[in-house]
């Protein structure tokens, strides 16, 4: 299954890009200079994760990308399932080894990049490849969903622009930083990571049962609370086919599951004030068993984007004025 706006349309019609042809001119263009100059040196694997601002977007981005295929990662503080994606493409970035380069934005000090990229929602993910810029996804996704779309990007990348990457040398990190202090290990520790390594491997059963085995024992760990409900989110979309999903829903609003399904491709794409606003038309125009059935899942979709985040404020809000 393939969670909405995950598509691979913006990769795929690259070929169609307009300009395509000059911005190959260009990308081999900055080559011959930087072969004239000796070349590209080596990078180590920490470069290949940067922080980019809008005064450094041309130099750090659009520069960049006449070498390297350049993700970018828009992200804020108060997005909790951007805190699961930044880490994964983080990881992603140096295994790959230089193919292609991750440039993270935080919106909230980006505001006008957030505009120009005509963002609605976060996390979401771009590419620049060759000063072109295409969209790769947005919202929460499955790994091996990330890593096709990244190999298509990459490939892409070699085939229309002759981007090669950039060389990597594992031992140019330079001198030591002082070591931190080692955190002793929690008591939760252990199964919070296990549940973490099976959501990276798409077992979200597994990630579910973890989960709840920390919070069996500590109800109020919130780190399992958001886990859970983002590995439960995730096992019930895997499957759906989206299109008839979304046909279900518009044909028959009266229909909970429809609604409920849908709500939660809503919420996995990127699209959380929909997801939310069809869950509080639900609770409003349903009673008893329903009315429960559809509360229930709107406070699960909380959990997944957080207490503190506006939009879930706004929803509370909603809710409470049809319930009350």
């Amino acid at each position: 299954m393939q969670p909405r706006n995950m598509s691979m349309s913006g990769v795929v019609d690259l070929a169609a890009v307009k300009a395509a042809g000059e911005a190959k001119a260009k990308a081999e263009k900055a080559r011959a200079e930087a072969a004239r100059h000796g070349g590209s040196a080596a990078v180590s694997p920490s470069a290949l994760v940067i922080d980019v601002d809008e005064a450094g977007f041309e130099r750090d981005v659009l520069q960049r990308s006449a070498e390297v295929p350049v993700v970018l990662d828009f992200w804020a503080e108060w997005c909790e399932p951007c805190k699961q994606l930044g880490p994964l493409l983080e990881r992603l970035a140096v295994e790959y080894n230089g193919r292609f380069l991750l440039a993270k934005i935080d919106v909230d000090a980006n505001q006008m990049l957030m505009q120009q990229f005509g963002i609605q929602g976060i996390p979401a993910v771009f590419a620049v490849v060759a000063g072109q810029a295409l969209p790769l996804f947005q919202g929460a996704a499955p790994e091996a969903q990330i890593r096709q779309t990244l190999d298509q990007l990459i490939q892409v990348g070699e085939q229309r622009f002759g981007l090669t990457g950039l060389t990597v040398d594992p031992d140019a990190e330079g001198a030591a930083a002082p070591s931190a202090p080692v955190r002793p290990a929690g008591p939760y520790d252990a199964l919070l990571e296990a549940a973490a390594q099976a959501l990276d491997a798409n077992d979200f059963a597994g990630a579910v049962q973890a989960y709840k085995n920390v919070l069996v024992d500590d109800p109020a760990n919130v780190e399992a609370k958001l886990g859970l409900a983002q590995a439960e989110l995730l096992g019930r979309v895997r499957d759906m086919d989206p299109q008839q999903v979304r046909k279900n829903a518009a044909d028959d609003p009266a229909d909970v599951q429809a609604q409920l399904a849908a709500a939660d491709l809503d919420l996995v794409g990127g699209h959380v004030q929909d997801a939310f606003g069809r869950l509080v038309e639900t609770v409003r125009r349903t009673a008893g068993e329903d009315r429960d059935t559809a509360r229930l899942r709107l406070l699960e979709l909380f959990e997944v984007i957080g207490p503190e985040d506006p939009r879930v404020q706004a929803a509370r809000s909603a809710l409470a004025r049809v319930l009350f």
